[in-house]
């Protein structure tokens, strides 16, 4: 059961009674342009509201019927779900009746009321006939079996009887979402003396709300929501689905176009490509092909588009393809969401279907039809889920402008792994995890000695591997969740495999390494003689950071045991007085090339403090 708001477009063919119908259950004329007064002709959107005996409010969208504006047709009827669609008794069918229900059914509304109008002007036999000839063109669309009233809006005969299969329509409409990203599909943008730039059109997904700031899309204009009114009255919530007029601060009417999308800051992203599935409208006489222009329409937007057919060059009447689209400019859509093509030479509908992807790979690839026939019919969480699929990672903040799921629910997407801003799909981890675990077994195989591969290293390995590392915070999120889960380990700067632990004990070259510096103290080899004899300096770094060697400057090492020597020679002289270069020396017994860099070390360890040419011991020593 459905309550509340309630919007509902209408349809049909010029001059069958529209807006007079409007009129007669709102008492409120949707024609407000001076010319449509003139004419007699609706040639802009119009818009009124009534309450129904149930208690429930319903407004309505009035659109054109002439071919002319069909482009303004698309976008009243484009946001709405539910249809009053107008046939006149006294003319039957007519092409625009026949284009209008081609839209509807490509737009896949989800429900109908169908006025057989000016019945006043027709007797039983014809009324049976036109109901007949209405029931059979509805009979191959998804409105199938939708109730036809006969009525008058000159007369008031039947009228009863359409407020009455209105309020049932209401009545079956599925609940709108109301927890989901607000969605205004701006159709009237225009300026208040005193309030400023007020814009209208139909709320859905989310709901709206007096004084946040609000985004306006495509263009990325923010402005505060003054106020808002549905149906004349002021609202501090707006609550989909329903016609809202939002009063903006910090925006002008010139920076708002029809088609253009308000909501709050970071629900939507607008695209200018799109995949999906489409099929042509029922009858279409000839195939549709990629060549030529097409028009685009999709909410309240219209654009200039190309198309892109998936399998074939061409489709065929009564076929379907999938179908890659670009646009001109920018729009707002989400997946899920209808939308229709017109051929922009020949003017007319031949093609509709669903958005599968808003953001889909610069290259198609080979699966594209796979991969876009697993999208069919998925929202939220398995959409999301499946997004990750694809990709095998997506940051988290873009799950909501790509799927609709809020970052913070990103841990519920179903196996998963969340892990530094980042989902990641689990084949994406376990394919890049072992190809890390490989890297680093070969790097520890080719430098035993080394403690690992730098992090630098690793994340520019996995760079070079895959493009999507070049975003070094997915590197990160990938190797901090193998070092949480244990499959790598990470030291400082290094990471390595669990089971590797660098060491020098037991290793020939090491001790010999060791002997030759123990041997020349206290005047030891320097690092390039050492090097000059065939000692690395990988195998010098390891014996350091084992502490068999201890590097005093970047180009002396010394054994342990002789720096504690200097370190007690030290010491003595310091309780003596003042440290002089020349007493060190002579009293370790080495040489001022030596002596000097020792001192220095001292110094840098905190043990002594350099007063000019003499060094005294700290107090804290």
């Amino acid at each position: 059961m459905s309550s509340g708001l309630h919007v509902v477009a209408t349809a049909g063919h010029v001059d069958h009674g529209k807006s007079s119908l409007i009129l007669r259950l709102t008492g409120i004329d949707p024609d407000r342009l001076a010319e449509e007064k003139r004419r007699g002709l609706t040639i802009d959107l119009g818009f009124a509201w009534t309450t129904l005996p149930s208690g429930r409010e319903i407004g309505f969208v009035d659109v054109p019927g002439h071919e002319r504006f069909v482009r303004t047709m698309l976008a009243g009827v484009g946001p709405v779900r539910l249809v009053l669609f107008v046939v006149a008794a006294d003319e039957g069918w007519k092409p625009q009746s026949e284009e209008h229900l081609q839209i509807v059914d490509l737009l896949e509304a989800d429900d109908a009321v169908i006025a057989l109008t000016k019945r006043d002007l027709v007797d039983d036999a014809t009324l049976r006939r036109r109901d007949d000839e209405v029931r059979g063109r509805f009979a191959s669309t998804r409105l199938a079996g939708a109730p036809i009233v006969p009525c008058s809006a000159v007369t008031g005969q039947g009228i009863e009887d359409l407020v009455a299969a209105l309020d049932a329509m209401a009545e079956r409409a599925r609940e709108p979402e109301r927890d989901g990203r607000p969605r205004l599909f701006i159709d009237r943008a225009f300026t208040i003396r005193g309030s400023g730039t007020v814009v209208t059109g139909t709320l859905t997904g989310g709901e709206l709300t007096t004084g946040e700031e609000a985004e306006v899309l495509p263009s990325g204009h923010r402005a505060r929501i003054r106020s808002m009114q549905t149906h004349h009255r002021g609202i501090d919530r707006a609550a989909p689905v329903s016609r809202v007029a939002v009063n903006l601060v910090g925006t002008a009417k010139d920076e708002l176009d029809r088609g253009d999308v308000l909501s709050v800051p970071g629900a939507w992203r607008p695209t200018s490509l799109i995949e999906g599935w489409m099929r042509p409208v029922r009858g279409l006489a000839q195939a549709i092909s990629t060549r030529g222009a097409f028009k685009f329409y999709a909410g309240s937007a219209e654009r200039d588009a190309r198309i892109r057919l998936y399998g074939s060059r061409e489709v065929a009447p009564g076929g379907e393809s999938f179908v890659r689209i670009s646009l001109r400019r920018p729009l707002v859509v989400a997946v899920g969401d209808p939308f229709v093509l017109r051929d922009a030479g020949r003017r007319a509908t031949v093609a509709g279907g669903r958005v599968l992807d808003v953001d889909p790979p610069k290259r198609p690839g080979p699966d594209a039809i796979d991969r876009l026939r697993g999208r069919i019919g998925l929202q939220g969480k398995a959409l999301a889920l499946r997004l990750v699929v694809e990709r095998g990672a997506v940051r988290a903040d873009d799950l909501l402008p790509l799927t609709g799921l809020r970052s913070s629910a990103a841990g519920t997407v179903k196996v998963a792994v969340v892990e530094g801003g980042w989902v990641l799909a689990p084949g994406f981890v376990e394919a890049f995890g072992q190809a890390l675990r490989e890297a680093l077994s070969d790097h520890h195989a080719a430098h035993p000695l080394q403690p690992g591969l730098e992090s630098g290293e690793a994340r520019a390995w996995l760079a070079r591997h895959d493009a999507r590392f070049q975003d070094a915070s997915l590197a990160h999120a990938l190797i901090a969740h193998l070092a949480r889960t244990g499959s790598i380990a990470v030291d400082g700067s290094h990471l390595r495999l669990p089971t590797h632990h660098r060491s020098t004990a037991g290793r020939d070259d090491a001790d010999r390494l060791v002997a030759a510096v123990a041997a020349g103290e206290p005047t030891p080899p320097s690092v390039k003689d050492l090097a000059a004899t065939g000692f690395g300096a990988e195998l010098l770094r390891a014996a350091c950071a084992d502490g068999r060697l201890v590097r005093i400057a970047p180009d002396l090492v010394v054994t342990p045991e002789f720096l504690a020597r200097a370190t007690e020679t030290l010491r003595e002289l310091g309780d003596q007085g003042d440290i002089t270069v020349s007493a060190f020396r002579e009293a370790l017994g080495t040489s001022r090339r030596f002596a000097l860099p020792i001192l220095e070390h001292f110094d840098a360890r905190g043990l002594t403090k350099r007063k000019g040419d003499v060094r005294v011991l700290r107090e804290e020593r």
